[in-house]
């Protein structure tokens, strides 16, 4: 029989009444060891490592924002762009009023001195030699002179946006021998740590007056170089052990190649190390002294230190509000490794193999079903040892004990699994292509209501890796492509089922019809391709449900809502029969969701052997019967003992 994933029924109701809703259960949160010093900080926020999703930053405590000259500065060079800063100001006060500790690494203080200096050198020209200068917009400023005089301009007007919403700032200027020198590198990470106990925002730059101008380096002994702010961000970042990076650019993220270029797609998820591709960086940013390959170079070496880090575009509205809530905007690097293969490739994947699976006869498509059937059987060995190994794991997490009922594969369940997959088998001929309605339009006119697949499917379970082979033979059967994301308890086991899934597939040419995601942030990804997927399918609890429907970007969603599962016993019933389908809707898998939770019997069988027999058979396989409101009193009095 195959049944739906649900928590395990502790209780069992015997009443002829729907019982009262169940009472929700909170969670809570444990934070364990980690560096005492940053736990000071950080006893709302638990976040000691890199994140390896990206839902995770919305616990992010310490966070670091480095705008870049691109974002802050006018199209002309000359001046700031006040309405962009004033948004990145405003999003990075409500954060600190919520709790977060925020730092600023900015540039601006050449643009803004260039804006003061070119005024100065204007004034002082003839009216001809003006007038030449403004027609050829090139007026040649020393950087250094531009940063000297713009400083104070910039540290000014930023204290001014922060005073609005009740909050000040300090400003500490950097130059490289200050990471070189350890004494004053120590110096530095107490000064930031005293104001933001202080509840001050600290905003660092380079001392753009005195520094030289950037030349190749050398990175030595595993520390990032000085070379620009993002390698300065990086630093900061580490230096006072913050929970995110955020890296804010003119570019909407990181790509596969230089943005606009032919095959060009952006990278939502970054997995440094397990990447199957190179990252082509195209020419840096119109100002500044950073490219995109500084940046992922600054990303990398903070994420290997466990400091989340993002990359996104600082001109996009409510960007770090955005990244801090989780949204799947700019490009998140993680360790967390993938199959390597990005996300909308995957679904194109996906979607050919679903064609290819329709153009198959209905008895190739048999055929396939049956061979993953067969291989339950065959390799019933390696997949219980990949499942004994995930219960080791999800015993010494602590998972629940229903959970971990649900976790459980066993020889009996393989060998039901396998039985059920052979009947689907059967149906193969019925399930695509089939007339459903015919209506005759006119002489040689016909219309035909006809059976097709929805397309590609994803499809969202928790716990169970036996619901892996039935989704599939399901799949394949009705010629649907499928992505599958299972729960991360159940890894180990989910893998090896899939790989039988696709050997099944790989005979007909259509191994990738049918594909497992590999994290959670693959599926924020898969939400927003409707061009790929036509169904999304949450098995769970109401609160993935509601999640998931959220998260989609106009793909249908086939959600459920909670509900207590019935079964009724009317009086004209066959007494056998029913008492049969008592013990196995409540006794043969109480972990399933669509378990027995409330059997509903007709008053006149009260009090007769047939009811004493029901009673009888729930108590000797372990149920604990309880007497609804109509049947408590007398009638029920030693029946419960």
């Amino acid at each position: 029989m195959i049944r739906s994933p649900k928590l395990i029924s502790s209780r069992f109701h015997l009443i002829p009444t729907a019982l009262p809703p169940r009472p929700s259960t909170g969670h809570g949160r444990l934070l364990v060891g980690g560096n005492p010093s940053r736990r000071t900080f950080c006893q709302s926020f638990p976040f000691q490592k890199a994140s390896p999703h990206r839902g995770d930053l919305v616990g992010a405590k310490r966070v670091v924002v480095k705008m870049g000259s691109a974002v802050i500065t006018r199209e002309d060079e000359c001046g700031l762009a006040l309405g962009r800063l004033a948004s990145i100001v405003e999003q990075v006060s409500e954060l600190q009023q919520q709790g977060h500790q925020m730092l600023l690494v900015t540039s601006g203080a050449v643009a803004f001195g260039k804006q003061k200096l070119r005024q100065e050198i204007l004034m002082s020209m003839s009216v001809r030699q003006s007038l030449l200068a403004r027609e050829s917009k090139k007026l040649m400023i020393p950087p250094r002179a531009c940063a000297a005089a713009g400083q104070s301009g910039l540290m000014s007007l930023y204290e001014a946006m922060f005073v609005q919403y009740g909050l000040r700032t300090a400003q500490i200027l950097v130059t490289k021998p200050d990471f070189d020198n350890e004494s004053t590198r120590t110096n530095l990470s107490s000064t930031l740590n005293e104001l933001l106990k202080l509840n001050i925002i600290p905003i660092i730059n380079t001392n753009d007056a005195v520094s030289p101008p950037p030349q190749p380096d050398v990175d030595l002994h595993g520390v990032i170089s000085i070379k620009d702010n993002d390698s300065l961000a990086a630093r900061v970042a580490v230096e006072i052990s913050a929970d995110l990076l955020i890296l804010l650019s003119d570019v909407q993220g990181l790509y596969s190649s230089p943005p606009g270029t032919e095959g060009s797609r952006l990278i939502r998820t970054y997995t440094p190390d397990a990447a199957d591709f190179k990252v082509v960086c195209g020419e840096k940013s119109r100002v500044g002294v950073g490219g995109m390959d500084s940046k992922v170079k600054a990303a990398t070496w903070a994420l290997d230190r466990d400091v989340s880090v993002v990359i996104a575009n600082g001109f996009g509205e409510e960007i770090i509000r955005g990244i801090m809530t989780g949204k799947n905007v700019g490009t998140f690097f993680t360790k967390e490794k993938s199959d390597g293969t990005p996300v909308d490739l995957l679904a194109a994947k996906v979607r050919r193999g679903s064609r290819d699976l329709l153009a198959l006869l209905p008895e190739q498509r048999a055929d396939v079903i049956r061979r993953l059937a067969a291989s339950l059987l065959d390799k019933q060995d390696a997949i219980l040892s990949a499942n004994k190994q995930d219960l080791i794991d999800a015993r010494q997490s602590g998972l629940a004990a229903p959970l971990m009922s649900r976790l459980l594969l066993s020889a009996e369940k393989l060998r039901v699994l396998s039985s059920g997959l052979n009947q689907i088998a059967t149906t193969c001929d019925r399930t695509v292509g089939k007339v459903i309605r015919r209506s005759r339009l006119a002489d040689g006119l016909e219309l035909e209501l006809v059976t097709v697949p929805i397309g590609v499917i994803m499809v969202i379970f928790e716990s169970r890796p036996d619901c892996l082979p039935q989704i599939a033979g399901l799949a394949i059967s009705s010629a649907n492509g499928l992505l599958l994301k299972g729960g991360k308890e159940a890894n180990r086991s989910n893998q090896i089922l899939h790989s039988l899934v696709r050997d099944a597939l790989d005979t007909v040419g259509c191994g990738h019809a049918i594909e497992l995601l590999s994290c959670r942030e693959d599926v924020k990804d898969l939400l927003e391709l409707g061009e790929c997927i036509d169904l999304v399918v949450p098995r769970g609890s109401n609160d993935l449900v509601r999640t998931i429907q959220n998260q989609s970007k106009g793909i249908p969603v086939l959600g459920h809502s909670e509900g207590i599962c019935h079964v009724f016993i009317d009086k004209d019933c066959d007494q056998d029969m029913a008492l049969k389908i008592v013990q196995d809707s409540k006794c043969d898998y109480p972990a399933a969701c669509n378990a027995m939770e409330t059997l509903l019997i007709h008053r006149s069988f009260v009090g007769t052997k047939f009811f004493n027999d029901v009673v009888g058979m729930l108590k000797a396989n372990g149920v604990r019967v309880n007497a609804g409101p109509r049947l408590a009193g007398d009638r029920w009095k030693g029946l419960d003992e």
